[in-house]
């Protein structure tokens, strides 16, 4: 696995353009999964200087070890760790079973299309590549916990949104299909909260991703899109309220409009 090499500190991370981190009254904990004592160095440095507190890891035992007793705010996962070329998707699997709403993200040199999907098909929120800007890396994070605290505030009453079968609250960060619970990740829950909303309305990928503030391709929306069908027909096997407009996007297709 190669390193990544950042240029000479030329100054604060203001002047280089980094965003602010988010603020909270305690600082947000990230972990970091990378076998490369270099590059994981680099970024944990990196990250401690926008203000987050944060832990690495160098194989997935011991971050595995550690998460059982504590999880952390966000997790940042190499896919290949060691010898174990493919730890990161099984560390992947073990967090996601842990936990549907912890913000996952993926940071490697793995920048294959199978390598993308498997990522998010095990539940990862972002796949990113080594090869991203610091900058662009920490407005992720920054865009990723902001996803999280929207969810979790966007409905301070405590409302259910009700369409049909579906009942979904943001505040709990919950979806249930036919009184039982769907296993949705944060990305997945934003895009059918999307969707749900405006039920019979077309949105686009992109206006999907402006919704669950994710920057993504086309393809990583289908993946996202495919998975959240196979959740919701897992409970029941007739699920065909979320349409594939062909051209245009995806609809929600309620009977109670």
């Amino acid at each position: 696995m190669e390193a990544v090499h950042y240029g000479p500190d030329t100054g604060s991370e203001h002047e280089l353009g980094l965003p602010e981190p988010e603020r909270v009254d305690m600082p947000r904990r990230i972990a970091i999964v990378e076998d490369e004592i270099a590059i994981r160095n680099n970024f944990e440095d990196a990250l401690r200087r926008q203000g987050y507190q944060v832990s690495g890891y160098g194989d997935r035992r011991s971050a595995l070890e550690a998460f059982q007793r504590r999880l952390p705010d966000m997790v940042i996962i190499d896919v290949g760790l060691g010898d174990d070329v493919e730890g990161g998707f099984e560390l992947c699997r073990e967090l996601r079973a842990m936990s549907r709403v912890l913000p996952i993200m993926f940071l490697t040199a793995r920048d294959s299309d199978p390598d993308v999907i498997s990522g998010l098909r095990l539940g990862a929120d972002d796949y990113l590549t080594k090869d991203i800007s610091l900058p662009h890396l920490m407005a992720r994070i920054v865009v990723l916990f902001r996803r999280v605290e929207m969810l979790s505030g966007e409905q301070s009453t405590g409302s259910w949104l009700e369409r049909d079968e579906l009942s979904l609250s943001a505040e709990r960060m919950e979806v249930n299909w036919n009184g039982k619970q769907v296993p949705l990740t944060v990305t997945e829950l934003w895009i059918v909260h999307s969707l749900a909303r405006r039920p019979g309305h077309v949105r686009s990928r992109q206006q999907l991703m402006d919704d669950a503030n994710i920057l993504v391709d086309d393809q990583t929306i289908t993946s996202h899109v495919k998975r959240i069908r196979r959740k919701f027909k897992a409970i029941d096997d007739a699920f065909d309220k979320l349409d594939t407009v062909y051209g245009a996007g995806y609809r929600w297709n309620s009977a109670s409009g």
